[in-house]
């Protein structure tokens, strides 16, 4: 994050949408709310949920594996389990972080 800016709220991305829309911000409301909802249902049922021009969530699984305790060394073993990962779009990144 850029320091002294702040990321915007959802109040404010819910104006906005309904300012560049047209609409009404209950309408902008329920619009970004069921794109929420439909991004975790897909995601938990198919595995992948695309947003064009941003990115993709994906569902992956993470294997069992040994680690260490920070504070003792000790070695200790994590478990298998799934994580949601955002992997965003190059179109999406090359907008934002400029070319060398």
């Amino acid at each position: 994050m850029v320091a002294g800016k702040k990321p915007m709220t959802k109040a404010q991305i819910v104006s906005h949408i309904a300012q560049e829309c047209g609409i009404q911000k209950k309408d902008a409301v329920a619009a970004l709310e069921g794109l929420v909802a439909l991004a975790i249902s897909q995601t938990k049922k198919v595995g992948v949920f695309v947003l064009p021009g941003i990115g993709k969530l994906v569902l992956s699984q993470r294997k069992a594996r040994m680690g260490r305790n920070p504070a003792t060394g000790e070695p200790i073993k994590i478990p298998a389990k799934k994580v949601v990962k955002m992997r965003i779009a190059k179109a999406c990144k090359d907008s934002i972080l400029p070319k060398k």
